[in-house]
């Protein structure tokens, strides 16, 4: 397989006046293109902030992240901004739409900027909104705006999408909805999905765990049968 990503001693460390936290302590990984990856965790694990690493959202304190075969922790902050445009598609936990734009406006903004940006209302209809296009985030349901939300990351059409927390503020029902649809860009679309979580059960759905404790890779494994996420029960 194709290895889109490495993380070699990687480092993250936060000071705060003479104080100082190693949240990330040295870590070693690799992600394969087309993978899904659970990266799971307590809360404080480091899980989070090792996604912000990868997404270009934090700085690297030691060691080196190379992505698609560039060094992102040797990225200005110019660089990073790049990096993000055309490399990673967000989703988060609480959608993070702007309150004043329609669904469709929403995916636009994400879009604007990329020259193989995909059709925002193409996007809109794959992920079975078709009906909402025009609708702002007040008259859609949490489930629809996390939607809208994987739609925007869809349409840049990045090589990564990182999630965190993508099922956090949704019903059951409606979280493994939005799972089957991140798991659908892995497998149809060849896209990396990086989704972080504490829930333990996402284990099963992934073909790449990996386990976070502490600031260290506690577990790094791949499932060779990956459930199908309408099997798995929490």
């Amino acid at each position: 397989m194709e290895v889109m990503m490495q993380g070699l001693n990687v480092v993250k460390e936060y000071v705060s006046g003479e104080l100082k936290v190693k949240a990330i302590k040295g870590i070693n990984f690799s992600i394969n293109k087309g993978e899904l990856v659970v990266i799971l965790g307590q809360s404080g694990a480091g899980k989070s902030t090792l996604l912000n690493l990868i997404g270009g959202m934090d700085y690297v304190t030691e060691g080196s992240l190379i992505v698609g075969g560039n060094d992102i922790a040797k990225y200005s902050t110019k660089e990073l901004i790049n990096y993000r445009r055309n490399n990673i598609g967000f989703v988060f936990q609480f959608y993070n739409l702007m309150p004043n734009l329609t669904a469709k406006e929403n995916v636009e903004l994400a879009t604007e900027l990329k020259k193989d940006a995909l059709d925002p209302i193409e996007v809109l209809t794959s992920v079975g909104l078709k009906n909402k296009i025009d609708s702002f985030p007040s008259q859609l349901s949490g489930g629809e705006q996390q939607r809208v939300s994987i739609a925007r990351a869809i349409a840049k059409n990045a090589d990564i999408i990182l999630c965190d927390e993508p099922t956090g503020a949704l019903d059951y029902e409606t979280g493994k909805e939005i799972l089957a649809l991140l798991a659908k860009q892995a497998k149809e679309f060849n896209k990396t999905v990086i989704i972080v979580t504490h829930n333990s059960a996402l284990a099963e759905m992934a073909d790449h765990l990996i386990r976070v404790k502490n600031g260290l890779i506690a577990l790094d494994e791949y499932n060779e049968n990956p459930k199908d996420i309408k099997d798995i029960e929490w």
